[in-house]
């Protein structure tokens, strides 16, 4: 009988990640209004853009939209299971985020990433610091959301020999 053999999901390591690399993030994420109001409940955001149809029916965009926040963490979000799932040590900071373009109910956000930075840390030597620029396209292909990202990663096992 053979032995069994097993393979943990996780990200990727520090080492791993390469620059001049597109990496596309599956699967996609489907928002609707309930995920919204829940979304803005949560984070104790009562504005009416997000939260109330009537008066958002006559704002320049037809209705309520999507909080960016919940675009920008819904971003982030489908990029773990690809990139940082047990291989992040922290984040440390956004120095841009922008929202292009409107996120509405319905709208399914798909994520890409790419690699614009890397360091090996100066005070870990199991860890490096990596620039990642998330990009976030709706089902039509419009980029609304984009996020650059600073992370601490962990070195893979081999590295820290």
């Amino acid at each position: 009988m053979s032995q069994k053999r097993y393979s943990q999901q996780r990200g990727l390591y520090y080492d791993e990640l390469e620059m001049d690399v597109v990496y596309r993030h599956a699967p996609g994420r489907t928002l609707d209004d309930g995920d919204n109001s829940l979304f803005s409940a949560l984070t104790m955001n009562p504005a009416s853009i997000h939260l109330d149809a009537c008066a958002s029916a006559e704002n320049e965009f037809g209705g309520r939209l999507m909080n960016s926040m919940l675009t920008l963490s819904t971003l982030v979000g489908l990029s773990v299971g690809h990139l940082t799932q047990k291989t992040l040590v922290a984040n440390l900071g956004f120095t841009e985020v922008s929202f292009p373009a409107p996120v509405v109910a319905g709208d399914t956000l798909y994520a890409e990433t790419e690699i614009e930075e890397k360091r090996l840390s100066k005070s870990r030597p199991d860890a490096g610091v990596v620039l990642m620029v998330h990009r976030g396209y709706n089902q039509h292909g419009v980029l609304v959301a984009v996020a650059r990202r600073y992370a601490l990663m962990k070195r893979g096992p081999e590295a820290c020999r």
